[in-house]
């Protein structure tokens, strides 16, 4: 199996999987627990904790210093953000309509409750048009938080988070970033965003699954989504894990430290596949190429085929890739993101995405690029 669907999860770094094991091998108990074995337990939680903000340059120190809250992953963490912010917070929620599932369905939630939700519209290069909210500001409309993220999932295409945040800090509007895609593929700090709060998880740069974080700026007043517990200070109450945190923190360091090569090395190994796909396939399209994009996505229509199918058969043919979000991969519904971009029905229905990794070798590429023309030539051979 050659794997190109990294966007989906990514596999776990073997010396992460060897951290996780020594880690569950010193039995921690639970973190809350006052005896001597529990503060253990708490001391690696926070240490962790720490690691993680540091990681991602947050404030870790004085009066104002940043927070990291563990989750259990992205999906978990965009939700915090967004009801945790409207039930803080009047006025509309702004996100854009290429958002994960995870921020879509939340705000549809938060409509079916009564709150005035709007979408910022995409561009077709892939990159969402602010110019709505310019006018919205402008004109003091009540907004109570926006939410774009960092890198989008499906065409890699890299968003304007920086300039959204200058835009909404003069108007006191909080700003939330998505930015499982993007972090570990190129760098990501947290001060120098200037946003309120945003979304890692763990499993998407090489750690485990199951572990995530939200972070978010010290003035930042969230309402929890979970009662019953004083952890986090209770804005994510529960038992935390740890082995999960700890995980995810060496993961997280690893992914700092190493983040240049590994960009490198998968920009490499993209531009080599979509070189010898676009060659090959004359009538091959790369979705996102005119903007800035992630180093190792891919978002490649084959106009003409389905794009469903396409995906099945290369699965026979030992080539694992997605469709789209894998949250949303059992639907049957066309990409909201390539729609977004005002794409025609034919490019839509036969694009697929490739995802590499720094782990993706140049004979996986090319192995993977003979399959993928074979099985297009042939699917296309049927009709």
């Amino acid at each position: 199996m050659i794997y190109f669907d990294n966007n989906a999860t990514t596999q776990i770094d073997s010396r992460v999987a060897e951290h996780l094991a020594q880690v569950l091998g010193q039995r921690f108990v639970n973190p809350a627990s006052q005896h001597s074995a529990g503060r253990s337990a708490r001391t690696a939680v926070e240490d962790a904790r720490d690691s993680l903000l540091r990681l991602c340059k947050a404030r870790t120190r004085g009066m104002r210093s940043d927070s990291a809250l563990f989750t259990s992953g992205g999906t978990e963490s965009n939700n915090l953000a967004l009801c945790g912010l409207a039930a803080k917070r009047s006025g509309c929620i702004v996100v854009s309509a290429i958002e994960h599932p995870s921020i879509l369905a939340t705000a549809q939630r938060l409509e079916q409750q009564g709150r005035e939700v709007r979408y910022l519209p995409c561009m077709s290069t892939g990159q969402i048009d602010l110019e709505p909210l310019r006018d919205w500001i402008a004109r003091s409309e009540s907004i109570a938080l926006v939410s774009l993220m960092l890198a989008n999932n499906e065409t890699g295409v890299l968003q304007p988070v920086s300039e959204l945040a200058a835009l909404s800090k003069p108007a006191g509007i909080p700003v939330h970033t998505d930015a499982v895609q993007a972090f570990g593929k190129i760098p990501v700090d947290f001060e120098a965003l200037d946003v309120q709060l945003m979304t890692l998880t763990a499993h998407k740069f090489h750690g485990p699954v199951g572990v995530g974080a939200l972070l978010v700026r010290h003035s930042v007043l969230l309402e929890p989504m979970f009662f019953g517990g004083f952890q986090q200070a209770s804005l994510r109450p529960g038992t935390e894990s740890p082995a999960l945190a700890s995980s995810m923190a060496f993961a997280t360091e690893l992914a700092v430290q190493e983040q240049s090569d590994r960009s490198t090395k998968m920009m490499q190994a993209r531009e080599l596949l979509e070189s010898i796909l676009l060659s090959e396939i004359p009538d091959a399209l790369v979705l996102g190429s005119q903007a800035p994009r992630l180093p190792h996505t891919t978002s490649l229509s084959f106009p003409g085929l389905d794009r469903q199918l396409l995906q099945l058969a290369l699965d026979r043919e030992g080539i694992a890739c997605g469709t789209g979000s894998a949250c949303a991969s059992g639907s049957s519904q066309p990409s909201h993101v390539l729609q977004a971009m005002g794409l025609g029905k034919p490019i839509v229905q036969g694009a697929i995405r490739l995802s590499l990794s720094w782990e993706t070798s140049e004979e996986q590429v090319l192995a993977g690029a003979e399959r993928i023309i074979r099985v297009v030539r042939r699917l296309r051979a049927k009709h």
